[in-house]
């Protein structure tokens, strides 16, 4: 039986970046872990720790020694090894002696290839904590640190200044030295309140000795669920609740070692000011956590965490409010100062921003999303001169104080400006609504003025910046035109709008007037959605053949090709699409070596096979049946229907030759065939299914 123990490292530090430290602490336990594995140590179940303060692991069950290993060496080909007298070569000599062997101490195996000399030898473990060290060093190494740091007089660097290391393989010390350290069996507790060495006897004490004696929660997780529940408590207690912020909570925890929660609170006169606002001043400047009434509206308090327990928990408080005083008066300020000037007479400052140095100014780009706005609101059935109005107030808020100063705030600022101006409640949700999504999983535009400009405002930025030949390269995207194009491809999605994409593409071109250099334009981003919008659907589980497929037939709306995906990929579950895919990429091929020009139509008369008949009678049939399926878009009943064309597809290509020496026979032969793939490309190219 394997003898085991546990093994508890520990790195202590000065405070590490706190967005960084999930990641610091991941990296750092898997390069670990991996370093193990690749040493053949086997280990049981491992757990992380980190803190501002200190990055570690505990992991349990771990082998005292490496397995033994049986090692064989391969050496000559027997024929090689031995001359025609039964004596060893020089080579069978030379393989011994580097074994440490002599010939008639070696053995044989035998290949596909014929006998060879080998030797078998057992190389005992090495003890794990003489491995240890190395591990430890290359798990270092390997973390993701962009930027590194000397301290003191040493060459030594790491993201932050390291001042211990505890090391323990059981009860017993790993001896090693990191970052100019030697390691031990020594902690230190929170730099307040116990900023004195502790000693750690074993692995399994680790985590209660810090906790009760140093005041230190090291288990993330563990720290995560205490804050969630303080903040919870904290904001019940004022009759409140706090919606949880999962990336503030992450950082908060990082950021403390002990946490306490304080209730701090602000003056009622701030809540007069957008609350975006100042929610953003306490998440984003002083990782405050925002409390909100049962009917989810701010109130004026707020729960910070503190890393130390406070005799004088007021002082903590007083502090606190009096750092987020200064902030929230400002933000009233510029919320005041905004008041004096309407939307509408802020246009002229857009001639100030440039937009783009060949595409012109912001005021300019406003204009030509003003434009193709009202054209996108009239074909979705939304009010044209809304749009119009709505594309072109649109960025006045980037010449706000409120967004100068908060730059989250844009688009927010908007819509309660244009509340403030007496404009129609449709067009200030608009002027939030140009900016959605702004990332994956956010919220999209709902009125149909926000769901035109935001199509509006980012078929320009495409077009504009193809157009000019800005292209993104790799992993090079200045302008988020990835984003945008996903943004188009949501937004058509979400609404089931049947816009035509190379149509609106188009108009957004010629809106650029002589800007534009790129003649390619239009192809270049039909083609750059077209691939993100295969990648939506190949991340949904679809088969990049299937996707491919449909895309190979360049559906001009959104919801036709999400109808032509469906359709597909139940005709793609049919016991006879195989066969019909099969038969599709064959056609394809013979169609593709032809140089010839097919009869228009098929001449029966020329057939000399049942089959050609057969096939003929069927596709003509099909042709037929599936007529008013087309006329309603039902792309799963033309497959259905299509699917019967197996046998005499199948029975054509058994019974056959469809190049025949007769040039008339055999073009009548590829004019059949032609029919048959047209009907399948009336939904999809299946051909394409095969390279599924």
């Amino acid at each position: 039986m394997t003898e085991t123990a546990d093994l508890l490292f520990e790195l202590g530090t000065e405070e590490l970046p706190p967005t960084a430290l999930g990641k610091l602490s991941t990296a750092f336990t898997n390069e670990f872990v991996r370093g193990l594995e690749e040493a053949n140590i086997s280990f049981g179940e491992v757990s992380q720790f980190a803190t501002p303060r200190r990055l570690g692991l505990l992991i349990n069950h771990c082998a005292i020694n490496q397995p033994d290993q049986e090692i064989e060496k391969r050496g000559p080909a027997v024929k090689a090894a031995f001359d025609a007298e039964g004596n060893p070569t020089k080579a069978a000599m030379g393989f011994a002696s580097s074994c440490g062997t002599t010939v008639d101490q070696l053995g044989r195996i035998s290949t596909a290839k014929g006998e060879w000399l080998a030797y078998q030898l057992v190389e005992k473990g090495k003890p794990t904590a003489s491995l240890l060290e190395a591990i430890a060093k290359s798990a270092l190494d390997k973390l993701p640190i962009p930027k590194r740091m000397r301290w003191g007089a040493s060459d030594v660097m790491f993201v932050r200044p390291a001042h211990w290391i505890l090391f323990l393989l059981g009860d017993n010390i790993v001896p090693c030295e990191l970052l100019a350290l030697k390691s031990s069996n020594k902690t230190f507790g929170h730099r307040f309140h116990h900023p004195e060495e502790i000693q750690i006897n074993s692995p399994d004490d680790y985590q209660k000795t810090l906790q009760e004696q140093g005041k230190v929660i090291s288990d993330f997780t563990q720290r995560k669920n205490r804050i969630r529940e303080l903040v919870e408590e904290a904001a019940a207690s004022i009759n409140g609740h706090v919606p949880i912020d999962e990336k503030l909570l992450d950082e908060v925890t990082a950021l403390v070692e002990w946490p306490v929660a304080i209730v701090g609170s602000f003056e009622q006169e701030y809540l007069e000011v957008p609350h975006e606002a100042l929610i953003l001043t306490m998440k984003k400047n002083q990782k405050y956590f925002p409390v909100f009434d049962n009917s989810e509206n701010l109130i004026n308090h707020f729960i910070t965490i503190s890393n130390i327990e406070s005799k004088n928990s007021q002082t903590i408080r007083d502090g606190n409010e009096r750092v987020i005083r200064p902030r929230f008066s400002d933000a009233k300020f510029f919320w005041e100062q905004d008041g004096k000037q309407t939307l509408e007479n802020r246009l002229d400052h857009l001639k100030e921003i440039v937009f783009q140095k060949e595409l012109g100014s912001i005021y300019e780009k406003s204009s030509r999303v003003s434009s193709l706005g009202a054209s996108i609101a009239e074909q979705i059935g939304g009010d044209t001169g809304l749009a119009q109005r709505a594309g072109l107030l649109s960025r006045c808020d980037l010449v706000t104080e409120m967004v100068y100063e908060f730059a989250d705030m844009q688009g927010i600022m908007g819509r309660y400006q244009a509340k403030r101006d007496g404009e129609s409640d449709e067009l200030a949700s608009a002027m939030e609504e140009i900016y959605l999504p702004r990332f994956s999983g956010d919220k999209l535009p709902e009125t149909k003025t926000g769901i035109a400009i935001a199509l509006a405002d980012r078929l320009d930025t495409l077009t504009g910046i193809f157009g000019i030949g800005l292209k993104p390269s790799g992993t090079k995207d200045p302008f988020a035109l990835r984003r945008a194009s996903l943004g188009i491809i949501r937004i058509l999605r979400k609404h089931s709008l049947t816009l035509n994409i190379p149509n609106l593409i188009d108009s957004a071109c010629k809106l650029h007037e002589n800007a534009i250099t790129n003649q390619n334009v239009q192809k270049e981003v039909n083609t750059y959605i077209m691939e993100r919008l295969k990648g939506e659907f190949t991340d949904e589980g679809y088969s990049v053949g299937l996707v491919n497929s449909v895309a190979s037939v360049q559906p001009a709306s959104l919801p036709d090709f999400v109808q032509r995906i469906e359709a597909v990929s139940d005709f793609s579950k049919l016991e006879e699409a195989e066969n019909l895919a099969a038969a599709n990429k064959r056609i394809h091929n013979i169609l593709r070596k032809n140089t010839e020009s097919l009869p228009v139509e098929t001449d029966p008369t020329l057939f000399e096979n049942p089959a050609e008949n057969d096939l003929y009678n069927a596709v003509t049939e099909k042709q037929s049946s599936i007529k008013p399926l087309i006329e309603s878009n039902d792309y799963k009943g033309i497959l259905a229907t299509l699917a019967t064309l197996r046998e005499p597809v199948d029975t054509f290509f058994d019974d056959v030759m469809v190049m025949a020496d007769d040039d008339r026979v055999r073009l009548n032969r590829l004019s059949l065939l032609e029919r048959v793939t047209r009907l399948f490309l009336l939904v999809a190219d299946v051909s394409v299914l095969q390279d599924s």
